[in-house]
């Protein structure tokens, strides 16, 4: 089995975040949600990954030069080979699949980087494929699949009528990586776009009219990254299904001068903490400095310096410095406000 990842660059929807740092190296409870992400389908699919190939871009753009070392390593803790590929220009999501073409062969998952889920199922191997899906309140939001015998006979982006409140969350199966490769290579040599990319959905119909079963893998939970909001509410999420896990995720060496933890938090190594109440729902990433401060909700990276602040619902950036009075923010890395 093969996991196929494509990552996004630096994108525009968790700006001032990824002004610096890439959406799918966003550290969620002391690991990125890349490698959270990895790791959960590696759980689901139970069976041995042979690779994990990772498709970062365009261009590498915004990406550290620690990148593929760290997502190579990502992939050898899992006991699988590692690829890195590049995407030198956005030109939809199937094409992203494609820049990985050298290792879409047999069995493989599809997942964009940049949603995380909890689930409980077996992956039907014995389908032609499987999309990922969650029930959701309002379809007319999302791309959803149309269920007959429990099968997906049919995908409809952001519906206006309901057909189905079963939303794509962006996890792929496919029993044949050759075949999935070869209908890219159909879009691309005939030039076939939607609003001038090359889209995956597109090449999803022409599996399911050529005959190919696709099947629905239903999540418990589904966990979106895409702004400030959602992430930090991920982070949340994440945070309580590690403490239901009898995790502890607070580091041996954190220093504490008259101050408290409330679970669940994340407080990663050489972390101090003086006359501050944290938590709960609070991640804050190594070597950070917190003084004076009362945070609950709130997802904090490393190298962070806060003093004299009340935070609720706020996201800050790597060696952030903040000594104020604001309470639900957002500043990106290296931003000073004191």
């Amino acid at each position: 089995m093969k996991i196929i990842v494509p990552m996004a660059g630096v994108g525009s929807r968790l700006r001032p975040h990824t002004l610096t740092t890439p959406k799918p190296l966003t550290v969620i409870a002391g690991k990125t949600i890349v490698q959270r992400l990895v790791e959960d389908i590696s759980k689901v699919i139970d069976q041995k990954i042979d690779e994990i190939a990772f498709v970062i871009g365009p261009a590498k753009k915004g990406f550290p030069e620690s990148t593929e070392k760290n997502l190579l390593t990502i992939a050898e803790n899992l006991g699988a080979k590692g690829s890195v590929y590049v995407q030198e220009e956005a030109l939809g999501t199937a094409h992203a699949i494609y820049c990985a073409k050298e290792s879409l062969d047999g069995p493989c998952v599809v997942a964009y980087a940049d949603t995380l889920f909890k689930a409980d199922f077996t992956l039907d191997t014995n389908a032609d494929g499987a999309i990922w899906v969650k029930q959701v309140e309002d379809p007319s939001a999302f791309g959803v699949v149309k269920l007959e015998d429990n099968f997906i006979v049919d995908f409809i982006e952001k519906p206006k009528d309901f057909v189905s409140d079963l939303a794509i969350i962006g996890i792929y199966y496919f029993k044949d990586g050759n075949k999935l490769k070869e209908e890219i290579q159909y879009l691309i040599d005939n030039d076939l776009k939607e609003n001038n990319e090359y889209q995956l959905t597109n090449v999803l119909d022409s599996l399911k009219d050529q005959g190919a079963k696709f099947v629905p893998g239903k999540v418990d939970a589904w966990m979106d990254c895409g702004k400030k909001d959602p992430t930090v509410d991920t982070n949340k999420q994440v945070l309580d299904f590690e403490h239901a896990d009898g995790n502890n995720l607070v580091a041996k060496n954190v220093v504490l001068e008259n101050s408290e933890i409330i679970q669940p938090c994340y407080i990663g190594d050489n972390v101090v903490l003086k006359n501050s109440k944290i938590g709960p729902h609070v991640s804050i990433g190594e070597n950070s400095v917190v003084e004076n401060a009362t945070i609950t909700n709130s997802l904090i990276q490393t190298n962070v310096e806060i003093k004299n602040a009340s935070f609720d619902n706020a996201m800050i950036g790597n060696f952030a410095k903040f000594n104020g009075k604001f309470t639900s923010i957002s500043i990106g890395d290296y931003t000073q406000l004191t």
